[in-house]
């Protein structure tokens, strides 16, 4: 089985979730479903269908934290250094907007765009990887060739 590259944080948020969903969720759920239960025929009880959808969804999301989590490969940040590589917290600006922004590298199961975790397969972490502070990256977006300039590179 192959290894999944994660930060301790996002390990750690990823296990929270995987309790959270068994030990509040699931039970809420086995109860919900009980009481729809209870209201009589099932083929025309819609509390009883979304409540079954609900648990769907949720078994699904415990089995993929699971798989997850089991092939975990957890990465220390703090005691790597050098050029831009997984991990790695780097601050960029955008060469046409100035506009800057920071994010840091880490796996797929973690990367969440909007709260600066890049995922280590998207088109801009593959153009940083390697690189180093005050260098500057051409990223080929859905929406064109990109320049950015690299400000700080950081292993937090």
């Amino acid at each position: 089985m192959e290894k999944i590259a994660i930060t301790r944080a996002g390990y750690d948020r990823l296990d929270a979730e995987m309790k959270h969903l068994k030990s509040v969720e699931r039970p809420t759920i086995i109860t919900a479903i009980a009481e729809a239960r209870e209201l009589g025929d099932l083929k025309e009880n819609a509390e009883y269908h979304s409540a079954r959808e609900k648990q769907g969804f949720i078994e699904g999301r415990i089995k993929e934290l699971e798989a997850i989590t089991g092939r975990a490969d957890i990465i220390d940040v703090s005691k790597l250094s050098g050029s831009i590589k997984f991990g790695a917290t780097v601050a960029i600006v955008d060469e046409d907007t100035d506009e800057e922004k920071t994010y840091q590298i880490v796996g797929e199961p973690e990367a969440n765009i909007e709260a600066g975790l890049l995922n280590i397969k998207s088109p801009i972490a593959r153009a940083l990887i390697g690189k180093e502070e005050g260098d500057s990256v051409e990223v080929r977006t859905p929406g064109g060739v990109r320049g950015y300039e690299i400000l700080s590179v950081a292993f937090l």
